[in-house]
């Protein structure tokens, strides 16, 4: 036994002796690893800045839009486009309470995420610190492509927060006992807005990524810059004309106004470097002025509109927003669709082409007939055409197929010599003469999953064969910047520099896309940029932001029933069943009328501006300041 033990003994012996010699004992573990090598190696660098990416909060409305992967509970907060005046909801009764919002809660829009601001300061820290192996060309690209995701997050801050702590290098507690150094006071709001433009110039001619749309590049932060500063320099402006300005005594809300010019300049002078480098042009491509616009949005390869957008390149991450909004008749899929659908109030605002008011003419000028339309589309004949590349209407197909909406009918009642207005309790039923009834789309004025407008979506709405199902979806992008949008901002600082001809030549050329013809406007106002910006960026998510900045969403949405602009408007369209009036007989009708299943006014209250900060975080970090009204 003794010598087994010898044996034994020596073979460790042995192999220890061995194990030493070949550094056994030290080898590097094959399933972690070292920062080192972490911030050494350019693909694990990229794979923490998809991570990045994909964190970013999305403008309202498509924070979510990507299923985490419970069909029936998942988070899909692009339901808020439905939230506004644009549209309504339309889907599942279940979320009907977006039709029946008394106010906007004060927590609306709150975005508090300086966990992102950490892991990104950490990361910047790290490559400063590790990275000697990288290049200095890679170590330029990398810190400046993270600088701008802070940037792009510090703007999503402050527009919706007013003033936030500016935190640009980890705050580390030292196990003292005292908390006071990671308590950051909020800065002032243009002290935000001045660093986002600072942290631009300092990085857009060190980021490369030309040509990957769905990484930034220097016309990305560009884009950045040319949006953040049009945001301050309209708060400086229009919020120091209201009765009674929104600030704090230390401005962490609140911008002077001494400072607008300068935000305008800024705003155009980045505008002016995206437009006149050529980079990016509008995209002209289909000479089908309506589909072209579709196009401008969903159309990925050849699109040199497209500036920044978060792609959906792979089927885990496809998304199910055509699914959730596909036009009732034609969805290819027995459960989703028709859930956020376009108001009256958004058709109307597309102009007619030869330049008069938007309003869709259905009763003759002393209102004692209906005016009657041959075919069914014909009320919407000589629109602009970003209103066809936004809302499916009626007499328009999608996917190839026509679409079927129609109300019911108006029989004409000689007895009454009045119409009697019948609709069916389903979809796609006839009348007595064997003709339709109601379409297969609808409208209804209850059947949950049909337009409650008369109208469907199609901007992001994507055409592909069975992408609305649940085993395809849709890959579909969102766009963060497009230069539309830069166009517009262009135009409206140009017009608040009173450079008018140069805000005309910007905002002619959207038009002109649209149908218009060259220099369609002569004179220009505030009134007729923010409706461009309305119907060009429709469900693109400014709407709710340049209410705000503007500091006219408080009169818009007032919360009254008498105001127009509060309530959500339908268009339900007839067909005229009248014997013996060949004039009217076959023809069609519209009716204006508040969607029925449209419950509240939309209010909007002087302390939505800013959204609250929560209480715990003041609980944490007493020197936060609470905003306005909260």
């Amino acid at each position: 036994m003794q010598k087994t033990y010898k044996y034994i003994l020596l073979g460790l012996c042995l192999l220890t002796a061995g194990a030493c010699k070949k550094d056994w004992l030290e080898r590097q573990p094959r399933t972690i690893l070292l920062e080192e090598q972490v911030w050494n190696d350019p693909k694990q660098i990229v794979a923490l800045l998809a991570n990045f990416y994909d964190r970013l909060p999305v403008q309202t409305g498509l924070q979510d839009i990507n299923n985490n992967g419970d069909l029936d509970g998942r988070i899909a907060q692009w339901r808020d486009m439905a939230n506004f005046d644009d549209a309504m909801w339309s889907g599942q009764s279940n979320e009907d309470g977006r039709n029946n919002i008394p106010a906007y809660g004060f927590d609306s829009w709150r975005l508090w995420n300086f966990s992102y601001i950490r892991d990104i300061n950490l990361a910047l820290e790290n490559i400063a610190q590790y990275g000697e192996r990288l290049t200095e060309d890679q170590k330029k690209q990398f810190t400046a492509e993270l600088r701008f995701l802070r940037a792009y997050d510090y703007f999503e801050l402050v527009k919706r927060m007013g003033g936030v702590p500016l935190v640009t290098k980890q705050l580390l507690y030292d196990y003292s006992g005292n908390a006071t150094p990671l308590q950051v006071p909020r800065a002032k709001e243009e002290a935000v807005y001045d660093f986002i433009a600072s942290e631009v110039d300092a990085i857009k001619d060190d980021i490369g990524n030309d040509g990957n749309v769905s990484r930034a590049n220097k016309y990305t932060a560009l884009a950045l810059k040319s949006r953040a500063m049009l945001y301050a320099a309209s708060i400086a402006k229009y919020n120091n004309l209201m009765p009674a300005p929104i600030n704090t005594p230390g401005g962490e809300v609140g911008i002077p106004a001494s400072r607008a010019t300068e935000f305008y300049t800024k705003s155009l002078e980045a505008s002016r470097e995206i437009i006149n480098s050529g980079v990016y042009t509008l995209y002209k491509v289909n000479p089908n002025t309506g589909e072209n616009f579709y196009e401008a949005i969903t159309k990925k390869s050849g699109n040199k509109e497209a500036i920044f957008v978060k792609d959906f390149l792979t089927p885990q991450k496809r998304h199910w927003f055509s699914y959730d909004n596909i036009v009732r008749g034609i969805r290819e899929d027995n459960l989703g669709s028709s859930s956020v659908t376009p108001s009256l109030n958004l058709v109307e605002s597309y102009e007619y082409l030869d330049g008069t008011a938007g309003a869709l003419k259905t009763r003759t000028a002393d209102n004692s007939d209906y005016i009657y339309y041959t075919n069914i589309g014909d009320i919407f004949a000589n629109k602009d055409a970003r209103l066809y590349g936004t809302v499916i209407y009626p007499g328009t197909t999608f996917k190839g197929l026509p679409v079927g909406i129609q109300a019911g009918v108006m029989a004409w009642n000689a007895t009454r010599n009045a119409y009697d207005v019948v609709e069916g309790n389903d979809l796609n039923t006839t009348y007595t003469d064997g003709k339709t009834l109601t379409g297969s789309s609808g409208p209804h004025r209850s059947i949950q999953e049909v337009s409650n407008t008369g109208f469907y979506l199609r901007k992001y709405i994507d055409a592909g064969a069975r992408t609305s199902t649940r085993g395809i979806q849709s890959d579909i992008w969102w766009i963060w910047f497009r230069l539309g949008e830069v166009y517009l901002n262009a135009g409206e600082a140009a017009f608040e520099l009173g450079l008018t001809g140069e805000a005309l030549t910007y905002i002619n050329a959207i038009r002109e896309r649209a149908g218009f013809g060259a220099n369609s406007l002569s004179t220009l106002t505030l009134a007729r940029i923010q409706n461009e910006r309305r119907v060009e960026l429709a469900f693109e998510d400014h709407r709710l932001w340049d209410l705000k900045r503007w500091r006219i969403a408080d009169k818009l949405w007032n919360g009254s029933v008498s105001n127009p602009n509060a309530m959500v408007y339908a268009l339900y369209p007839y067909r005229v069943v009248r014997a013996g009036d060949a004039a009217r007989n076959g023809k069609y009708v519209f009716v204006k009328m508040i969607a029925p299943r449209f419950r509240a006014p939309r209010f909007f209250q002087l302390g939505n501006y800013y959204s609250s900060i929560d209480q715990a975080v003041i609980n944490n970090n007493p020197t936060i300041v609470k905003n306005p009204f909260q």
